[in-house]
């Protein structure tokens, strides 16, 4: 049978041209499959738009900063909707790079060397940056679609990437370049999808690389069985490592030294025609409507039960004389 789904689409930030794209994508998918579909557009107001809509379900097709970072997800668990996608601590986790980065590190999972900037420190950026070394790769702490994402190869142009990243959420990640592969590794539920190689025009996969054309796709990655199997245990290790849950793509990179590293786990990889968790599902014989299915069906939420103690009988007072 049907369900009645809202597609969350929209935002607030800078992401909100892909979410409507994603969200399309999605409720075309869903009405092919026989759900009554409610879009429901994100921004001020959304708790009563919620609230008014008529749905049992929420899927998530936000992207970025107010949509991927846990506080929509923490309005759908207080209005007891169960939503796509992961839980709001491992969503806030994920969104938040320098912070998954410790998670990786303390489940000692290979990650570049890096570290976070505030908007008021920018300035500072290069007496931060000490011995870290050119090239490195200068990114939103809190964001994606690789959007304020620079590749800086020498120490005058730091500051100004630094403080272009900041304008997309206040805080700039600064990273150990990794020259090599970069693979993305698809996650339905617990199990592994697939994993595709994206080789881009220029350095860095940002926003005019991933969404203008010229980045070819190799799916699956051009390595050996061997290391892709190893490249996509290791992803779904950082998956596990940050609480993640339903679906997911985690990034990765696979250098010329044969180390692999990973780079970031996306709690809502995007479902545009261009995107790449479609692009592994149909390798793995799952076509966007079935894909779309195999997300809704794990919708779910935190909701955390609380078994009722028996009543504890008062104890007297004494008092000491």
């Amino acid at each position: 049978m049907g369900k009645r789904v809202g597609v969350l689409m929209g935002g607030w930030g800078e992401e909100r041209e892909i979410s409507l794209k994603t969200g399309e994508a999605v409720v075309a998918a869903l009405e092919t499959l026989g759900h009554t579909v409610t879009r429901v557009f994100a921004g001020p107001g959304l708790d009563r738009a919620l609230r008014a809509a008529d749905i049992e379900v929420a899927f998530l097709a936000l992207h970025g900063r107010m949509g991927e970072d846990g506080r929509v997800q923490g309005l759908l668990e207080l209005l007891e909707l169960p939503y796509t996608g992961s839980g709001v601590l491992a969503s806030a986790l994920a969104m938040d790079k320098p912070m998954a980065k410790k998670l990786f590190q303390l489940h000692n999972l290979a990650t570049p060397r890096g570290y976070r900037v505030a908007r008021e420190d920018a300035e500072r950026a290069l007496e931060l940056h000490g011995d870290s070394g050119f090239p490195c790769v200068v990114k939103p702490a809190k964001g994606g679609s690789s959007v304020g994402l620079s590749v800086v190869h020498d120490a005058g142009a730091l500051v100004p990437a630094v403080a272009q990243a900041c304008r997309f959420g206040g805080e700039a990640l600064v990273e150990r370049f990794v020259k090599g592969q970069e693979v993305t590794v698809g996650i339905l539920g617990d199990s592994v999808l697939g994993s595709c190689e994206v080789a881009f025009p220029r350095e860095g996969f940002d926003y005019e690389a991933k969404y203008r054309g010229g980045t070819q796709y190799f799916l699956p990655p051009r390595l050996s069985d061997t290391r892709r199997v190893n490249v996509e245990s290791l992803a779904l290790a950082a998956y596990r490592a940050l609480g993640c849950r339903g679906y997911g793509r985690v990034d990765l990179l696979c250098s010329d030294t044969e180390n692999d590293v990973v780079l970031e786990v996306n709690t809502l990889p995007g479902f545009t025609p261009s995107s790449l968790l479609p692009k592994i599902a149909a390798r793995a014989g799952l076509d966007f409507p079935a894909l779309v299915q195999g997300v809704l069906e794990r919708a779910t939420r935190d909701e955390s039960h609380v078994t009722e103690a028996a009543p504890v009988a008062p104890v007297p007072l004494r008092i000491a004389r």
